[in-house]
């Protein structure tokens, strides 16, 4: 089991210590999940705080067996101001980590795609108007984050019967930075054309890649996550989806080496680990 930089109360000091500094913060939290702190402002990114996977599907053919411990109980994350899921597969929409924030939180936003709506409100155990639906290119303002909708395709663009794009990523700006959470996607047509544009700070990408013996959904690799950084002009990479199931997982060494061939600035963090505007970022190795 592979032991998070920080967790619990260490976790929880660490965050505190951030607000009292004031600035931006992120941490990643495993998986696709990021906690961004912004001047005491904190939004939660497809949080996946439980082992709800884990159960589901042991004794079964594909066992989703946990690489890193929990970083945080989410009952315990009770400062939250908003938070996001980029679609409904369950380590980007959880009910075991989603209800317990809800709880901590009474008054926090929950962002979601449009086409989801439903589905999300039965899984949070809220009702639909409780959640905020986007669409590609609908945005809301909210908790001091503005949050731009944008497709993702894993693998596909896909759209319900009313022509709602299921997967999504956003664009979230916040003070002066500018954050690209792809959610879970491939590369796809005008995709770089369409990102270019928002000026991104700071790109949150998937690594897992696409492996059909798998036998789920895939995502861009090292090479293309670090290709896409690059492509639409983010001033720094952290890659994503990766050391959380040993079945789905992929090493960051590729994305690091490709992103230093690139000269695309990227930083390698370890579950519970912060970043804090102005640190240093990295080539690669």
């Amino acid at each position: 089991m592979i032991e998070p930089f920080l967790e619990g109360d260490a976790f929880l000091d660490d965050v505190r210590a951030a607000r009292a500094r004031g600035g931006f913060h992120i941490w990643w939290l495993g998986q696709s999940g990021f906690l961004i702190q912004q001047d005491g402002r904190h939004i939660l990114l497809d949080p996946y705080l439980s082992d709800s996977l884990t159960r589901k599907y042991a004794g079964t053919d594909k066992p989703h067996v946990r690489m890193t411990r929990r970083v945080i109980d989410p009952a315990r994350l009770d400062f939250i101001d908003v938070v996001t899921s980029s679609h409904n597969h369950t380590d980007h929409l959880d009910g075991e980590t989603l209800r317990p924030l809800i709880a901590a939180n009474p008054g926090m936003a929950i962002v979601v795609p449009e086409a989801n709506r439903a589905f999300a409100a039965e899984r949070c155990g809220v009702e639909p108007g409780r959640l905020i639906g986007l669409d590609d290119r609908l945005m809301v303002e909210v908790g001091g984050f503005r949050i731009t909708a944008v497709p993702a395709a894993h693998e596909t663009v896909e759209r319900d019967a009313e022509g709602r794009h299921i997967y999504l990523g956003y664009v979230i700006h916040t003070g002066r930075k500018t954050i690209y959470h792809s959610g879970d996607t491939v590369l796809y047509d005008g995709m770089v054309e369409r990102l270019r544009p928002f000026g991104v700070d700071l790109a949150l990408l998937p690594i897992n890649g696409r492996s059909p013996e798998r036998r789920v959904a895939g995502n861009l690799d090292g090479l293309e996550a670090a290709r896409l950084a690059r492509d639409i002009g983010a001033r720094l990479a952290i890659p994503c989806h990766y050391e959380m199931f040993e079945f789905n997982t992929a090493s960051p060494e590729a994305f690091a080496e490709e992103a230093g061939r690139l000269g695309q600035p990227m930083r390698v963090l370890r579950a519970g680990e912060r970043w804090t505007a102005g640190e240093p970022s990295f080539m690669g190795h």
